[in-house]
């Protein structure tokens, strides 16, 4: 049996995105793999259905994915998570460069300095035909 990979991925707003599940397929390319999708929402219940529901829409579209609601804090949602011996790499799905916090912040090089782990970056980009309110699209960074 082919061992299966675990990732760990940090998303909110781009959960849903066109460009995060094509990085996700993109990842399936390299090997068999499982999700845990942490969204920095805080713990309360709602924020739990949203992390579910973001999961069960990943799910639909054929994708091993297990939601989490993690602190607001996307930095602490992750380190929350995080241990060597139960994820083998994260990626950090942000909105693009100019508008994201999460890259204001330095999100993606942060989490790598914190966890020592291999951290692969997703920019969504809206298409330019999109209308608003429509799935982004995206490029591994």
């Amino acid at each position: 049996m082919a061992y299966k990979s675990s990732i760990l991925v940090v998303a909110n707003r781009t959960a849903t995105s066109i460009g995060l599940e094509a990085a996700l397929r993109a990842r399936l390319d390299r090997g068999p793999a499982s999700f845990t999708l942490v969204v920095p929402l805080g713990r309360t219940p709602d924020a739990h259905r949203v992390a579910h529901g973001l999961a069960a829409h990943l799910r639909a579209v054929g994708l091993d994915v297990n939601g989490v609601a993690g602190d607001r804090d996307p930095l602490h949602a992750v380190l929350d998570l995080w241990s060597p011996s139960s994820f083998d790499e994260i990626i950090v799905s942000t909105l693009p460069s100019a508008t994201s916090r999460w890259m204001q912040a330095d999100l993606p090089r942060r989490i790598e300095r914190h966890t020592g782990a291999l951290v692969r970056h997703v920019e969504a980009r809206a298409s330019l035909d999109a209308p608003p309110g429509r799935h982004l699209a995206g490029t591994i960074v």
